[in-house]
């Protein structure tokens, strides 16, 4: 038997590959949302700052980052195209607006802070800051409403659930970015973000319930799985590592605070996942096997998933570690 009649008969090694894809997809996207999370989480608590030098820490924090893990993104829309390619096709010709608002924010966010170093004035830095804030507020907040619009299964671009996953999202990375920059930053600056964590991770509990509220107020057919026993155990799960994360502020605990952070965003893509399984587009009713690719592409694209993703992983451990301890605001952007 050759090669392609062999990876064409069936699922390597008996596998449930169409399943592991989409537990990979949704991982995919909680890896983007925790690591472009504290970036936009900086972005955002950049608009708390008025001294020159604090702002040019945190934009010195983020500098060797973002672009890389934006990569993220790009990564999840290439897997949900390859491995699911019909939920591609449905989920961006549904949300071409929400679609073309996200890169338009990411855009905005990426340009603004390279445009603010360029000039040293007053009204051109202040245009340029609130620029960068807006592009790090609403890329969060536009990405959580089409996750929310997906899980309901609605073809509009804003409705309740869309605008209450999009706020949780955006509380979420304020989170992250709070644990993040305590470890970038010292001085007056890092004691002050505690209390903005302290304030945000309540928030962001907070905003967890409403959306299971919503979700089970709105849309029917969840009502079963937001009570289920597997949701209810991950949002117990969310409440412990919040006051985790609390604890870990208040003993400068910074790395575990990033830890805790990286466990709630994780776990709300986990809960996303539990809410659509086994279908993948609740809109047309596709289920995970269903909208799979066939065997063969799905036996190649499997191998080399394996292969990539752990040098991948490689990269980012060798880029955090080479850009380790504090910011300082001469290195600039």
């Amino acid at each position: 038997m050759s090669s392609v009649e062999t990876l064409s008969s069936g699922p390597l090694f008996g596998l449930p590959l169409s399943e592991l894809w989409f537990a990979l997809l949704f991982a995919i996207l909680g890896t983007f949302l925790f690591l472009d999370g504290f970036d936009f989480g900086a972005g955002i608590i950049f608009a708390t700052r008025e001294d020159a030098e604090e702002r040019e820490t945190i934009l010195s924090a983020i500098g060797p980052f973002w672009d890389g893990n934006e990569v993220w993104l790009v990564v999840f829309g290439g897997a949900l195209f390859a491995a699911f390619p019909p939920v591609y096709a449905n989920l961006f010709s549904r949300h071409y607006l929400l679609m073309f608002g996200i890169l338009g924010s990411l855009i905005l966010r990426g340009l603004a802070p390279e445009m603010y170093e360029q000039r040293h004035d007053e009204r051109w830095q202040t245009w340029w800051g609130r620029s960068f804030v807006a592009g790090s507020a609403l890329a969060p907040f536009l990405l959580g409403a089409f996750v929310g619009n997906w899980i309901a299964g609605t073809p509009r671009s804003f409705t309740p659930v869309g605008v209450v996953v999009g706020l949780t999202v955006t509380v979420l990375t304020v989170v992250s970015g709070v644990a993040f920059l305590r470890l970038k930053t010292r001085g007056l600056l890092r004691d002050e973000l505690r209390a903005y964590g302290e304030r945000a991770v309540g928030g962001y509990v907070l905003a967890v319930l409403a959306t299971l509220a919503v979700l089970a107020a709105t849309v029917p057919a969840l009502r079963t799985a937001v009570l289920s026993g597997p949701v209810l155990a991950l949002v117990g799960l969310s409440v412990l590592l919040a006051a985790g994360y609390v604890l870990a502020l208040r003993r400068d605990q910074d790395l575990f605070a990033l830890a805790a952070s990286a466990g709630l965003t994780y776990g709300l893509v986990a809960v996303v996942a539990l809410l659509v399984f086994p279908t993948i587009d609740p809109a047309s009713g596709l289920t995970v096997n269903a909208a799979v690719v066939s065997t063969l592409p799905l036996n190649l694209m499997s191998i080399g998933a394996a292969l990539l993703l752990p040098l991948i992983t490689v990269y980012f451990v060798v880029l955090y570690s080479a850009f380790s301890g504090p910011a300082q605001p001469s290195e600039g952007y």
